[in-house]
C-alpha cells in the first residue's frame, strides 16, 4: 500500500510534523541527490548551500505558506534548510547535465465527455525506481480547513495531487535552450502553488506571473468543467486547451514557442505518447461514455515497450539511471478522489483515496481495478 502522510495545522505545523515523521526518508533523499548535484552538475557543498539559500528568498517571495512548511520541514527532519530548499529545486540545480530523462504521461478529460459527467485528470510518472520507496502521498489541512492531497518525494512538497476545491494538477518535465540558472521560481514550487490555488485564475497567476529559470509541463483542471495545459520556460509560455474533450501531453512543447526544444529528439517516446494516449481514449469520449476504467487502460498500455506510456526499465540502460513509470495515479476532481498504483502500474490494482475521509483516525484507501488473471 502507498504511504499516506496526513498532517493539519498551520503551515509551520505541517512541514514539523512532516519532517519528523518522514526524517528517514528525507535524510536517503537529500543523500540521492546531493551525491547527484557533486556527479552530474559539478556542484561542491558550498554551492549547494549557496543555491540553498537563494531558493529560500524566492520561496519567501513566492508564497510564505510554502516557506513556512519547508522550514518546518528541515526542522522537524533535522536537515539544514538549504539541503530541503536545494531539494525542491533539483530540476534547477541539475539543468543542462542532461539528468532529466522523465518520460511522463499525462491525461485530461472534460465532464461532458465521461459517463459520470465528472472532470478527470491522470498521469504516469515516469522517474529513477531508487526515488520511488522515498515517495508517498502527503496530504495537508491548514487551519481554514484547506486540504491538498499530492504525490511527493520526501523533503519536496508537491507532485501531481489535487484539492479541496476540486482543481488538479499533474506535471510533466519539459527542457528548452532557455532554462538557465539564477534566482527564479523552481519548477516544484509552481506545482505547489498551484495546489495552493482555491480557484483556475489563481492557478493560473501561480504558474505563470512568476520569473522563472526551467522550463515545465503543468496539466491543471478543476471540477468547474475546464482543463488546461500550460507550457512554461523562461520569459516564454504556451496554453493549450481540449481538443474533442481531452488533453494529452508528455514531455516536448507542443504550442508554438520561440525556443529549442532539448527533449524531444531523446525523450522516451515523447513525440508519439500524446497521440497514442488520445487514440486510446478518443472513441469512448466522443459516445461520452468514458470512464476512470478506460484511462487505467491507457495508463497501463505497452505499446513500444518498455519505452511505452506504462514505462518498463530498458535493461540497456546504465545502473542508477533507469527509469520506470514510478506512480500511476488517476483523479476523479468532483469527487475529490485519488487513484493511485506503484510501478509497474500494469500489474498493480490501484488505491483509493478520498480526500474528506484523509484525516480520519486509521484512513485507509479501497482497492480498485485489479488486474484480471489472465493478464496478470
Amino acid at each position: 500500500m502507498t504511504n499516506l502522510i496526513a498532517v493539519e495545522g498551520t503551515y509551520e505545523e505541517m512541514g514539523a510534523e512532516l519532517g519528523r515523521r518522514t526524517r528517514e526518508l528525507v535524510e536517503r533523499s537529500v543523500q540521492t541527490y546531493l551525491r547527484r548535484f557533486r556527479d552530474d552538475a559539478g556542484l561542491s557543498a558550498q554551492d549547494v548551500t549557496r543555491w540553498g539559500a537563494t531558493y529560500l528568498d524566492v520561496a519567501r517571495r513566492y508564497d510564505a505558506r510554502i516557506a513556512a512548511m519547508l522550514e518546518g520541514l528541515a526542522a522537524g527532519a533535522g536537515q539544514p534548510i538549504e539541503h530541503i530548499t536545494a531539494l525542491n529545486a533539483r530540476t534547477e540545480m541539475l539543468y543542462g547535465t542532461g539528468y532529466r530523462d522523465e518520460g511522463c504521461t499525462s491525461v485530461a478529460v472534460l465532464p461532458k465527455h465521461t459517463r459520470q459527467g465528472h472532470t478527470l485528470l491522470a498521469q504516469n510518472w515516469d522517474w529513477h525506481p531508487e526515488q520511488g520507496p522515498v515517495t508517498f502521498l502527503l496530504a495537508t489541512r491548514d487551519t481554514a480547513g484547506f486540504a491538498v492531497l499530492t504525490l511527493a518525494e520526501a523533503g519536496m512538497l508537491a507532485k501531481s495531487g489535487l484539492n479541496s476545491a476540486g482543481l488538479g494538477v499533474c506535471a510533466n518535465l519539459l527542457v528548452s535552450d532557455r532554462d538557465r540558472g539564477g534566482a527564479g521560481v523552481p519548477y516544484h514550487f509552481l506545482l505547489r502553488g498551484v495546489l495552493q490555488s482555491r480557484t483556475m485564475s489563481q492557478a493560473h497567476r501561480k504558474a505563470l506571473d512568476v520569473v522563472r529559470i526551467s522550463s515545465g509541463n503543468l496539466l491543471i483542471a478543476d471540477a468547474g468543467g475546464e482543463a488546461i495545459d500550460l507550457e512554461v520556460a523562461p520569459d516564454v509560455f504556451g496554453a493549450l486547451l481540449p481538443q474533442d474533450g481531452l488533453i494529452t501531453h508528455s514531455n516536448h512543447f507542443q504550442a508554438p514557442l520561440p525556443l529549442v526544444d532539448r527533449k524531444a529528439a531523446t525523450s522516451a517516446l515523447t513525440l508519439l505518447r500524446p497521440a497514442r494516449a488520445r487514440h486510446l481514449l478518443e472513441d469512448a469520449a466522443a459516445a461520452r461514455t468514458l470512464e476512470l476504467k478506460d484511462v487505467v487502460a491507457a495508463l497501463r498500455d505497452h505499446y513500444s515497450y518498455p519505452d511505452s506510456i506504462c514505462r518498463h526499465v530498458d535493461p540497456d540502460v546504465a545502473k542508477g539511471e533507469e527509469i520506470a513509470s514510478v506512480y500511476s495515479v488517476v483523479m476523479d476532481l468532483d469527487a475529490r478522489e485519488l487513484y493511485i498504483a506503484e510501478h509497474p502500474p500494469c500489474e498493480r490494482p490501484y488505491e483509493r483515496w478520498r480526500l474528506d475521509d484523509l484525516f480520519a483516525p486509521g484512513a485507509a484507501p479501497e482497492t480498485c481495478f485489479a488486474i484480471e488473471e489472465d493478464h496478470a
